[in-house]
């Protein structure tokens, strides 16, 4: 909702608030900034003070100063209010999988993860439409979705009984732990794992294939989205499979198998010549999608204590953030040198640099 739902929004934004097409991209950065640099401190005291302390005020900051955002009298102020609202959502994914890691053990908990996923996957996928949709009757009218974080919040309140955690360890032994953890093989692994992913998903993928299709097929925006929404439809049935899937595969190997599949997806990109030959790379991405990153959430979790589940989850979502960031910069730059194909070069490159970190350092 903070990205998604506005980005159809922007050209829109910037025409009205006479703000070139150069800076209006700030209403995305000011969101992600706070998350980056915020997300582990707010995990700490997630471990600390209790889930429910740091979720319940999150809800109500992001609903209230998104929705302020409609009533934005400049630009100025609308940079403001995005960054306080991206304070509010600065905790929620990773708090998001923390809860899941609290109340759901063992095969259970992957069929969560997996649900979980899904359903990320069909906001990506129809959050733009609806964003598109509302920016139609005026720019502003998208923040207005962020009014639903409010009754998300009161729920939170009267409903949810999650597992608090009971840490009574002085902050030096407690930062210790997390430390320690943070150190292991495999625990290194998922995180350089995910930021991989996220490199080849924001910069391969969402930045350059769009401009592939663009460029040399001259489709539109409007058919460039619905393929984009076609693999992450794909995305939500994996995930959605994910119980199943771990109940005769363990998550590594899924994990590799998604390594595997995303090298053959960027390999074959600047072979491709036929329009319709790319619903098997959208297909196979999307799918590759489905049992990567609920898989390494899940194993993450897994190597977590609930002590400070909050605080080790909250450094993945700075990791996952920082590859969202650096994707499409890096391969940026590959496309000033080498053009488009060396941006599908680059990400098969990633994907290799995944299989070997999967087979190294994942796999049991």
């Amino acid at each position: 909702m903070g990205v998604a739902s506005i980005a159809p929004a922007l050209p829109k934004m910037a025409n009205v608030l006479e703000v070139s097409n150069e800076r209006i991209g700030l209403l995305i950065t000011a969101f992600t900034v706070p998350g980056m640099f915020l997300t582990p401190f707010l995990g700490v005291f997630a471990d600390r003070v209790g889930r429910k302390s740091i979720l319940v005020p999150s809800l109500f900051i992001f609903g209230i100063a998104g929705t302020a955002c409609a009533f934005a009298a400049d630009f100025t102020w609308l940079l403001i209010l995005r960054f306080i609202q991206g304070i509010g959502g600065a905790s929620l994914g990773a708090l998001n999988v923390t809860l899941i890691g609290d109340l759901y053990e063992g095969n259970r908990r992957a069929t969560a993860m997996g649900y979980n996923g899904s359903v990320l996957s069909v906001g990506t996928a129809s959050y733009p439409a609806i964003g598109g949709g509302l920016a139609l009757l005026g720019w502003y009218y998208p923040f207005f979705l962020s009014l639903l974080a409010i009754p998300v919040g009161l729920f939170v309140i009267l409903s949810l009984d999650n597992p608090e955690p009971d840490n009574h360890k002085n902050l030096k032994s407690y930062v210790g732990d997390v430390l320690r953890s943070l150190q292991s093989k495999k625990v290194i692994g998922l995180f350089l794992a995910n930021f991989l992913t996220f490199i080849m998903l924001y910069g391969g993928y969402l930045t350059f294939f769009p401009i592939l299709l663009d460029e040399q097929f001259g489709k539109s925006s409007f058919i460039i989205g619905i393929m984009l929404s076609g693999s992450s439809l794909v995305t939500a049935v994996a995930s959605s499979q994910l119980g199943n899937l771990t109940k005769r595969f363990k998550e590594s190997s899924l994990i590799l198998t998604a390594a595997i599949l995303y090298m053959g997806v960027f390999i074959s990109l600047p072979f491709i010549h036929n329009i319709w030959l790319f619903a098997v790379p959208i297909f196979v991405f999307g799918f590759a999608q489905g049992i990567n990153i609920p898989s390494i959430l899940n194993l993450l979790t897994q190597q977590a204590p609930k002590e400070y589940r909050a605080a080790f989850l909250s450094v993945n979502w700075t990791v996952l953030r920082s590859g969202q960031a650096l994707g499409p910069f890096l391969l940026g730059l590959v496309y000033g040198v080498a053009g488009l194909s060396g941006t599908f070069w680059v990400s098969g490159v990633a994907a290799i640099i995944f299989i070997a970190v999967s087979v190294l350092m994942i796999r049991d």
